[in-house]
């Protein structure tokens, strides 16, 4: 297997932490920001949006980071990370749906803002909003990990790696949160995962 990507993008962290968790064993290359590669034609005959990550095994090239992370899960841990019961898996989807829809614009903006922009240059009404709205955001989540270990039960799914990854940055930017006693059990159950510690709880760049 080989995976294209940077290891400071939050979409490639999802994706490697999920090939960790299968006990994969891949070829990772550098690709976009400071590396280039993927506005050029091989990176683009692969990957048409020119964005990372990009994996290709046995031949099959995928790209979007959360259906990378479905289809890992399903070839490689079915059972676990894919739910067999189609209604726990309904539970694991329509949390990586909802990271995609819901978290990731507010989540987007604070990160942009706070971290790679330039001080003189932030807009910091926008990125207070934004932020703002990432505190409402989580709370929901909140709310549903009541009584539950994962977002989809009392196991780890899928469904807990695109969310997983943003907490994690949640957690680590500089802005004043609610305490959110469920959520924060949840992300210290998964900073206990060498594969999350590993990939995840990176240095913001």
């Amino acid at each position: 297997m080989k995976i294209w990507g940077r290891v400071n993008s939050i979409n490639v962290m999802k994706v490697l932490w999920c090939a960790d968790e299968c006990g994969l064993k891949y070829d990772r290359v550098d690709v976009g920001m400071a590396f280039g590669g993927n506005d050029q034609k091989w990176y683009l005959d692969m990957n048409p949006n020119g964005v990372v990550p990009t994996i290709e095994d046995g031949g099959r090239i995928i790209w979007e980071s959360n259906a990378i992370v479905r289809y890992l899960s399903a070839k490689y841990a079915a059972g676990t990370l894919w739910p067999n019961d189609p209604g726990v898996r309904s539970e694991a989807d329509r949390w990586m749906d909802w990271q995609a829809s819901t978290v990731n614009g507010p989540m987007r903006d604070v990160f942009w803002g706070l971290v790679r922009t330039p001080p003189e240059k932030r807009d910091m009404a926008a990125i207070n909003k934004a932020a703002a709205e990432s505190c409402k955001v989580f709370a929901r989540l909140d709310e549903k990990l009541a009584g539950k270990l994962y977002v989809a039960g009392q196991h780890l799914t899928m469904g807990d790696i695109p969310v997983g990854c943003f907490v994690h940055r949640w957690y680590a930017l500089p802005f004043e949160r609610p305490e959110l006693k469920n959520l924060k059990a949840w992300y210290e159950r998964l900073k206990t995962r060498p594969a999350y510690a590993k990939y995840v709880m990176a240095p913001l760049t």
